[in-house]
């Protein structure tokens, strides 16, 4: 089928599901979901595995600006109020969701260490798209709204970091290569600060750029090319594009006065890449998983959800965070997927042995918590009384 009406009729078809989550009360994104899933090699495979392989840069583009958006919730002045706070929920719910996944994996189900530290390190990060989108859809806005968002990018990093020590461990374990330790600790760190340090970089020339943009069309451009070049270099050089996007939208939300327009004009572009973003991922989901999983997968979902539930609400009250963000903050960051799958890739390559049981555990939980993820997050945000808060938030105004 010809590529332009194939990619046409999924959004249409993703469309179509967001209307239908809409009367049952549920997220667009799980109605995008859930039909792209219809549309998948489980079901009527009008999507194939080479369909989702070439429209990769689809989600690429929709995943960095996404992370470019929730850059902007990185403002220095109200950071300083809450930036603490944020560091000490985000190592909490990151440690709860790894300490209990390895628990249940290697002490209560025997499963093998390597496998249970490795898929352990994999529960720590949380999939921002899905929360950013109910977030936008139902103009959230209050103390919850504010944490999780940057609570779901700092979560990224320490994943990331958690993910390249259990690497680490895994390999001097079972002795697959001879490798340093102390070369396998500092591959992370040295991702980590290359991301930051390219974000840094194309941030201020973005901002520098966005200043003398002379109207809207010029400033969507700029933003697009930009957020396009951060992805494209961080791939290029062995960084997470990821990361190095939601730096470069913090450095121009702290130094350029009237941010709020980039970040308008790349919104009003993108909207449909949302669309097809999350209804292709859909169609990459293989209800096959579940009939190979068995007992460890359902046990690391409940461990995973419960590990971030606890993690969270323990490093909320420690840092003396408002009732609603101690009470409802886990049910909002559940969402798996980009980075988990990112980081299954390279699972395959440096633990062949291991990669099939890692990978379908792990793809397990991105199609359970990417399909259910959403639903939570808008029940956190509905508890948390934060509905509709920008409107609120302007009437006061």
């Amino acid at each position: 089928m010809n590529v332009i009406l194939k990619i046409s009729i999924i959004l249409l078809v993703g469309i179509i599901g967001g209307k239908v989550a809409k009367v049952f009360k549920l997220p667009n994104v799980s109605g995008y979901l859930v039909f792209g899933l219809l549309l998948g090699p489980s079901i009527t495979n009008f999507v194939t595995i080479a369909d989702n392989n070439s429209f990769s840069i689809i989600s690429e583009l929709a995943l960095s600006v996404i992370a470019f958006s929730i850059g902007s919730e990185f403002l220095i002045k109200e950071m300083k109020k809450v930036g603490k706070a944020v560091v000490i929920i985000t190592l909490a719910e990151v440690i709860g969701a790894v300490f209990l996944v390895f628990g249940i994996m290697y002490f209560l189900l025997n499963q093998s260490f390597v496998f249970s530290i490795v898929l352990a390190s994999m529960s720590a990060a949380t999939a921002p798209a899905a929360t950013l989108l109910v977030i936008r859809q139902f103009r959230a806005h209050g103390p919850l709204t504010k944490t999780v968002l940057p609570v779901v990018a700092l979560d990224d990093v320490f994943g990331i970091i958690f993910f390249g020590i259990a690497m680490a461990v895994a390999k001097l374990s079972i002795n697959v290569e001879e490798i340093s330790v102390i070369k396998m600790i500092a591959m992370p760190f040295i991702e980590i600060l290359g991301s930051i340090g390219l974000g840094l970089g194309l941030g201020f020339i973005l901002s520098y750029f966005s200043k003398r943009a002379k109207n809207h069309d010029e400033v969507q451009v700029i933003a697009l090319a930009a957020i396009g070049i951060t992805a494209g270099l961080s791939t290029l050089l062995g960084f997470s594009p990821l990361l190095s996007n939601i730096v470069v939208g913090t450095v121009l939300v702290n130094t350029l006065q009237n941010s709020q327009r980039v970040y308008t004009s790349v919104s009003n572009f993108i909207n449909p890449f949302y669309v097809l973003f999350f209804t292709l991922a859909g169609a990459s989901l293989e209800l096959d998983i579940l009939l190979s999983i068995g007992f460890v997968g359902v046990a690391y979902i409940f461990a995973r959800g419960l590990g971030k539930y606890i993690g969270a609400m323990i490093g909320s009250k420690a840092a003396k965070a408002p009732k609603q963000v101690v009470k409802y903050l886990g049910f909002a960051l559940l969402p798996q997927g980009g980075i988990s799958i990112g980081l299954s890739v390279l699972v395959r390559q440096q633990l062949p042995d291991y990669a099939v049981a890692i990978t379908t555990v792990v793809m397990f939980g991105v199609l359970v918590y990417e399909v259910t993820g959403p639903i939570f997050a808008k029940i956190a945000i509905s508890k948390a009384g934060e509905i509709n808060g920008l409107d609120k938030l302007m009437e006061v105004n």
